[in-house]
């Protein structure tokens, strides 16, 4: 009703009709395939699944794959990655033994050893069959100054929605009367040991048509959560709000964040009086660390006589800025080739991992002594090229803490299995603590950087892996992956699943650096959103076309794979493009770019894509929309679509439609949709490595041309 009260008041209704877009969504045939659950819509979903499980589980590729894969997931000499609490380091561990997962904790004395002993917090498996619920651990949120306590979140098949619940780590027990927050996409974090600020599903109103929290209220132990005070609201129109409590802050403010789009939001300090907004460019991302206040830029900004660059990270003392002071320093400022990709802070330094040409370095900023001191920079010698990882371990309220400035240091690369090693800032030395098996021989394999020119004379960056002695001869079967959204980077990395499924059998692996992503800054996304999102498609193409002008591999060789928003670029790929693809692995897609606001989610993402509501936008997304441009007639290569039931962040709505569509007109496709496993696809490793297999069958059926 208000979507129809608000087109009679626009001048833009006569236009939607004109367009035939209201009449198009009204006319769509497969509107019930969006109930996510039901007799009907499950029985849809079997039966497609069995079809394609019966081709792709007969190839001969499956079960080695499967098997080898699920070794590699379960492998007791992968990385145990952990993270610091008190004098413990704790682990979330997933084996053959451990389907859901083990909470587990050792010390660092303990952990420096090749077989660390493990003292097990909390068995998920144990805890399922106990409750009789398809448990997966979805993390914690510890209360700072008491390492004996956390919030732990589970979900039901690997959903985003979530309950939480308060858990003791001395007696390791749910803590009897504790806070318990019920199923719903919530954002919690502890005020005090008493009292939490909660943003969740507290009945009509209280969530934004984002499917998030629109409000934050302040809960105190021993009452009913319908009593929480209410202390901060949005609109039903922003993404969400939350509230953060900076543990070390001096001034020991509560950060109140009202998310307006994706990339854009507004800050307030709180504790318990008025509330305090923050002044800052709407799509900045302000932090406080300690006594200094940070910010991250993503458009220039003019202030204080100085102009500070999109993709500067700058900072200043707290009480000065709040003070109404606007002098910075400039920790980052971007070049052509350079990014900021993340921080890092220890006691008295913060490292800065920065891009470079899609490769990570490092540099290390010690603080002054004093606000009024300068602060110094030192470049980090570290492994490049590659990917670099930091992660600090330093207790902020542990006084002479001896691992104050401390962090763990993690490298990999295409062909380089994971390290992950203990760093301390003010030094290059490092211990290496941990490595991960090599999965696949990388002796005779070669990792090299091509540039592609797209539509619009942009280069654009691509990796190609592959064997040493290739032969450009255009026969190699190829495997094109990329994601161009929402500012995220696709780097270079060690994966043993693709190593052994597809390079130690001759494939060529590619990773496409299109627009959209964020591996030069804010504008190398930003020159890919809305009105100009065919830009990331664009590139796409552009790396592909390259790969066959290069005699790499031809189109019935050339395979692309993408998930989320990736698989928007594919599906948008194949359906601009059919000619250049052999097979396609269409994976969690958004593919529905007219009716995608309205589902789950969606909402969230206009400022990503575009209203669809709005004629003029529309206009733009109803062109690369693949399931407004899928057509009878077309010769289109067989594509793969997956998709999970319980993924309630992108609809498999989306799948579900287009495959019921492409069926319709004619067109051989194959499906996939697991029952759980949320928007990652699965929920343990034997799902993972079920639907892996499935995929590589696929795509080695296609790319032989042996179907």
């Amino acid at each position: 009703m208000n979507l129809i009260k608000s087109l009679l008041r626009s001048a833009a209704l006569a236009t939607l009709l004109l367009n035939g877009t209201l009449m198009a969504q009204s006319a769509d045939p497969y509107l019930w395939l969006e109930e996510v659950e039901g007799a009907k819509i499950l029985g849809w979903v079997k039966e497609r699944n069995a079809v394609s499980e019966k081709m792709l589980s007969a190839r001969p590729e499956y079960a080695p794959t499967r098997d080898g894969i699920l070794k590699i997931l379960d492998s007791k000499d992968k990385i145990p990655f952990v993270s610091r609490r008190g004098d413990y380091l704790y682990n979330f561990w997933q084996d053959a033994a451990n389907k859901r997962g083990l909470l587990r904790r050792t010390t660092l004395s303990e952990y420096k050893k090749p077989s660390p002993s493990w003292e097990t917090v909390l068995d998920i498996d144990v805890l399922a069959k106990q409750e009789n619920e398809n448990w997966v651990y979805a993390g914690s949120q510890p209360y700072g100054p008491n390492t004996t306590r956390a919030l732990l979140s589970f979900s039901r098949g690997g959903a985003d929605a979530s309950v939480v619940r308060e858990f003791d780590f001395v007696s390791k027990s749910f803590v009897k009367d504790g806070f318990v927050l019920p199923e719903a996409k919530s954002n919690v974090t502890w005020l005090d040991a008493d009292t939490l600020l909660v943003g969740t599903d507290f009945g009509p109103g209280s969530m934004t048509d984002s499917g998030y929290p629109r409000t934050v209220k302040l809960w105190k132990r021993g009452t009913p959560l319908s009593a929480a005070r209410l202390i901060f609201e949005g609109k039903a129109s922003d993404v969400s709000v939350g509230a953060s409590v900076p543990r070390d802050s001096v001034s020991q403010h509560v950060v109140l964040t009202r998310a307006i789009d994706f990339y854009r939001g507004e800050d307030y300090l709180w504790r318990d009086g008025p509330l305090s907004k923050i002044d800052k460019p709407d799509d900045a991302n302000f932090s406080i660390e300690g006594e200094w206040m940070r910010m991250e830029l993503r458009s220039d900004w003019t202030v204080g006589g100085a102009t500070h660059k999109a993709g500067a990270l700058i900072t200043a003392p707290l009480v000065k800025y709040l003070a109404g002071e606007r002098v910075f320093t400039t920790l980052f400022s971007p070049t052509a080739t350079t990014s900021l990709s993340g921080t890092t802070d220890t006691q008295s330094h913060v490292i800065l991992s920065i891009l470079d040409n899609v490769s990570t370095r490092l540099e290390e900023w010690t603080r002054p002594n004093s606000l009024t001191g300068m602060w110094t920079k030192r470049t980090i010698s570290a492994p490049f090229p590659g990917t670099i990882s930091t992660s600090g371990l330093h207790d902020r309220l542990k006084k002479n803490d001896p691992l104050a400035d401390a962090y763990f240091l993690s490298y990999t690369d295409f062909l380089t299995p994971s390290t992950l090693s203990l760093a301390h800032a003010g030094s290059d030395a490092r211990e290496t603590l941990k490595s991960q098996p090599k999965y696949f021989d990388a002796s005779e394999m070669k990792s090299e950087q091509y540039f592609a020119t797209s539509k619009d004379g942009t280069k654009i960056p691509y990796f190609v892996v592959s064997q040493k002695g290739i032969k450009l001869d255009s026969t190699n079967p190829a495997l094109l992956n990329g994601y161009g959204g929402f500012e995220v980077s696709e780097q270079p990395g060690y994966r043993g699943s693709v190593g052994q499924a597809w390079l130690a059998r001759g494939g060529v692996y590619v990773v496409a650096n299109i627009r959209g992503g964020g591996e030069f800054g804010p504008s190398w996304h930003q020159a890919a959103i809305k009105n100009n999102k065919q830009k990331s498609y664009d590139d796409f193409i552009a790396v592909a076309e390259d790969l066959v002008a290069r005699k790499i591999t031809q189109p019935k060789h050339l395979g692309i794979m993408g998930g989320s928003n990736g698989g928007l670029l594919v599906g948008a790929a194949f359906v601009q493009r059919p000619e250049l693809f052999g097979a396609v692995v269409c994976q969690v897609p958004l593919l529905d770019m007219q009716r995608y606001h309205k589902l789950l989610a969606g909402a969230s993402w206009m400022a990503e894509y575009g209203n669809p509501e709005e004629p003029s936008e529309w206009a733009a997304i109803e062109k690369y929309s693949p399931y407004h441009n899928v057509k009878k007639g077309v010769k289109y290569p067989r594509v793969l679509f997956t998709t999970s039931t319980r993924d309630d962040r992108v609809h498999p709505a989306h799948a579900r439609k287009m495959v019921a569509r492409m069926m319709e007109q004619g067109h051989d496709v194959l499906y996939y949709e697991n029952i759980e496993g949320g928007h990652g696809g699965a929920a343990d490793n034997t799902q993972r490595a079920h639907l892996l297999a499935l995929e590589y069958a696929y795509l080695w059926m296609q790319l032989r041309n042996d179907k």
